[in-house]
């Protein structure tokens, strides 16, 4: 699939599903999809730019900002930069922006 083309829309029916995180080949997270948010547009982009934002259970440690690939049943694997954005009461965000 073509990231490029991805919409927020696209992302709708997976809010508060989850998915993995591919970190490596050894390492795998579950990842529950928490936030969709459109984003101003300053470009003259078709798209308009979104960011979503996956929480997974992980309480202490995190893993640096890079490409990951984010695996679904149903959306298959997309490799997203994703960056980490702290943690909350459940665990670690880590957010992709489209833009």
């Amino acid at each position: 699939m073509d990231i490029a083309l991805l919409t927020l829309n696209d992302f709708n029916a997976f809010l508060n599903k989850v998915f993995m995180i591919r970190i490596s080949d050894e390492i795998h997270l579950d990842a529950e999809l928490v936030e969709l948010t459109k984003l101003n547009n300053y470009s003259s982009l078709e798209r308009e730019p979104f960011s979503i934002v996956f929480r997974t259970e992980q309480k202490t440690e995190y893993y640096q900002q890079g490409i990951f690939t984010i695996v679904h049943p149903q959306k298959g694997n997309l490799d997203l930069f994703l960056s980490p954005l702290g943690f909350d009461s459940v665990g670690m965000k880590y957010e992709a922006i489209f833009s």
